[in-house]
């Protein structure tokens, strides 16, 4: 799956959802997976870890979705950073 289409998929199955909880709600509940992440990848399963993991890169285009942002161009962004720098 291309983040595109991560964006979409969350924007389907939660699009309402997400804009009535908020921005706020929305970066405090990222903020809770990121955390059961940490804890995954010190005490879970490669199984737990990957949902967590998962659970993240979700909450992550949801909050994109709502501050009207691609994730592509974060990741480009990123890319040409890193390129200036060599």
């Amino acid at each position: 799956m291309q983040l595109i289409e991560a964006q979409k998929l969350m924007s389907d199955l939660y699009g309402d959802a997400d804009r009535e909880r908020g921005i706020s709600a929305t970066v405090a509940w990222l903020c809770e997976e990121v955390g059961e992440l940490a804890q995954a990848v010190r005490k879970g399963t490669k199984e737990q870890q990957l949902h967590e993991l998962g659970d993240v890169l979700a909450w992550v285009a949801s909050l994109a979705n709502q501050l009207g942002l691609s994730l592509d161009d974060a990741l480009e962004r990123y890319e040409r950073e890193n390129e200036q720098r060599k």
